[in-house]
């Protein structure tokens, strides 16, 4: 199984892809899409950029599911808005190509990943390169969407299971069609 984990920023988006084979981890990829480039100001052509970019990820690599950072709410709740706008963006590409979306937030995936809530973004990197067995660190950004991704090939299948067996499920209690009432 091949897994795209994202890292969602509105400056800075990391993503990450890794092939799973039962407990073996391989890594295929990893980089940023920026949109630094661009005027802060002008935040639909750098929501495009990252959906345009999402999906040219997606074209590449192929991934069977995907794993994405849940947005936690800042201090600033205007950060907050806006960093929830580039998951979103992130978000709809993958939703956009069929690819199933897990969400982790930032203390699931270090403990996943260095093994206790609180690490900080060296131990993250360290242990990426570590699970991966890469030669150097990767980028702080990447590294992130890399540890989504190993975090979602250790847990995605058990905590699927287990919302399929309890409430934690998502389930739909409204009348809806593609997302319209009717």
């Amino acid at each position: 199984m091949r897994i795209l984990g994202i890292d969602p920023g509105l400056q800075i988006t990391g993503f990450g892809v890794i092939d799973v084979d039962g407990h073996a981890l391989t890594y295929v990829a990893s980089g940023t899409i920026k949109t630094t480039h661009l005027d802060r100001g002008n935040l639909p052509a750098r929501l495009k950029v990252l959906f345009d970019g999402i999906c040219e990820i997606t074209a590449r690599y192929s991934p069977d599911s995907s794993a994405c950072e849940i947005v936690f709410v800042n201090v600033n709740p205007q950060a907050t808005l806006m960093l929830g706008q580039a998951r979103g963006a992130c978000v709809t590409a993958l939703v956009s190509r069929n690819i199933e979306v897990a969400e982790y937030t930032p203390l699931q995936m270090k403990k996943a990943v260095a093994g206790y809530g609180k690490a900080g973004k060296p131990e993250v990197q360290e242990m990426v390169k570590r699970l991966l067995r890469l030669p150097g660190l990767p980028g702080k950004d990447a590294a992130d969407a890399l540890a989504l991704a190993i975090t979602h090939a250790h847990v995605g299948g058990s905590a699927a299971i287990l919302a399929r067996a309890t409430t934690l499920g998502r389930t739909s209690t409204a009348s809806f069609k593609d997302g319209r009432h009717h």
